[in-house]
């Protein structure tokens, strides 16, 4: 009969761990996963400063527009870690402000044949991509985590040890709308 409840308490306890052990998974696959997206954020950050200069000398009188992409990188770069929603606000209205940069090669054919110019153009569009990647990756790490946290029996565990969901990372309203189109 003893035999019985330790065999008992040992399944139950192995139970226990399995579960627990997931959900610590699930929660570092979540972490690593925004970890890509503040890399790709940083490897954007870095491009601007050159971008910047490069476009200078062409368009002198955007300087708003360079002032702009400027002082969002810096905020971009002051948000705390922990606040990773500030820091994708930040980020969208960064990709916004870089489409206004991006544009400015249609209106100065010399800016856009410059190799520098397109070599810039191709790593943060490239970046751009890799960031949507990213976040794309964090939201399904989100998903899985917190799937985890809802669902029986792990949700009991998740309770004792204080574990709370993740937010998604979500696309900005404007970005969401279709385009308007016109012939």
């Amino acid at each position: 009969m003893i035999w019985i409840i330790i065999l008992i308490v040992l399944v139950l306890a192995a139970i226990y761990i399995v579960i627990y052990n997931g959900l610590q998974k699930a929660k570092v696959y979540t972490e690593e996963s925004w970890s890509q997206i503040d890399v790709q954020l940083k490897r954007r950050n870095d491009l601007i400063p050159n971008l910047v200069e490069t476009t200078k000398g062409y368009a002198k009188h955007e300087r708003e527009t360079f002032a702009q992409v400027v002082e969002l990188r810096n905020q971009l770069i002051d948000v705390p870690a922990d606040q990773q929603q500030k820091k994708m606000e930040l980020s969208n209205q960064l990709s916004e402000s870089l489409k206004s940069i991006f544009a400015l090669a249609e209106s100065y054919p010399d800016l856009k044949a410059n190799e520098e110019f397109t070599k810039l153009m191709e790593e943060l569009s490239n970046t751009e991509n890799k960031i949507a990647y990213s976040r794309q990756l964090f939201n399904s790490s989100a998903a899985a985590y917190n799937q985890k946290l809802l669902t029986f029996p792990s949700n009991f565990i998740a309770k004792i040890h204080g574990m709370a969901k993740v937010a998604y990372l979500e696309v900005p309203t404007e970005e969401k709308a279709a385009p308007k189109v016109s012939f």
